[in-house]
């Protein structure tokens, strides 16, 4: 059985500053302790019961029943790592293999401390690995962190819209003749 879940208010607000997470996981009781820590938290939140529901979602997988939310950005995914049919680590690469996704950090939760299992989510590029039960400060933390990287992604943004483009036809880089700096001259001594 596929649900999926979407706040009312953003919707209505898709463009206020909340930040919005998309939250997957098989386990009801785990969907609705993850979307209640993060209402708290002031996020927007959809909760989706499957990889492949979260694909959907994301536009990355077209089904006959596809719900579109094009207009709402995800600044955020937590994906359960033991789920049927696709793991987190499966969505995981995905996401990070999607050249209109990769950006969007993936944070991963299980409640198996498995050390190699949490370092191949690492290393395939997930933000964090959660152990549940997850607990509101984890989520604060990622919230945290999360809005340190929009700001310095829209200062980036900004910086980059700043600078001049040079037109094409401009060959700067031929017939340059490049002389070593004049050496300073030492000063002269005034005679008094």
């Amino acid at each position: 059985m596929e649900t999926i879940s979407v706040c009312c208010d953003q919707i209505a607000s898709s463009k206020s500053t909340q930040l919005h997470v998309l939250a997957v996981d098989d386990s009801n009781i785990d969907r609705k302790v993850i979307e209640r820590l993060l209402k708290v938290s002031s996020f927007k939140v959809t909760v989706v019961d499957s990889g492949s529901r979260a694909l959907e979602y994301l536009g990355l997988e077209e089904a006959k029943d596809s719900t579109q939310f094009d207009d709402l950005k995800v600044n955020l995914i937590m994906t359960d790592y033991s789920m049927p049919g696709m793991t987190g680590f499966e969505l995981l690469k995905k996401i990070k293999n999607s050249s209109t996704l990769k950006e969007i950090p993936v944070v991963i939760m299980s409640s198996e401390n498995i050390v190699t299992r949490i370092d191949r989510c690492l290393e395939e590029g997930a933000e964090e690995y959660l152990l549940k039960p997850v607990k509101l400060s984890d989520v604060r933390r990622l919230k945290d962190s999360i809005l340190k990287t929009e700001n310095r992604s829209r200062k980036r943004k900004r910086n980059d819209d700043r600078l001049p483009v040079l037109p094409s036809s401009l060959s700067c880089h031929k017939n340059l003749t490049m002389s070593p700096p004049a050496s300073p001259q030492p000063p002269t001594p005034k005679l008094c």
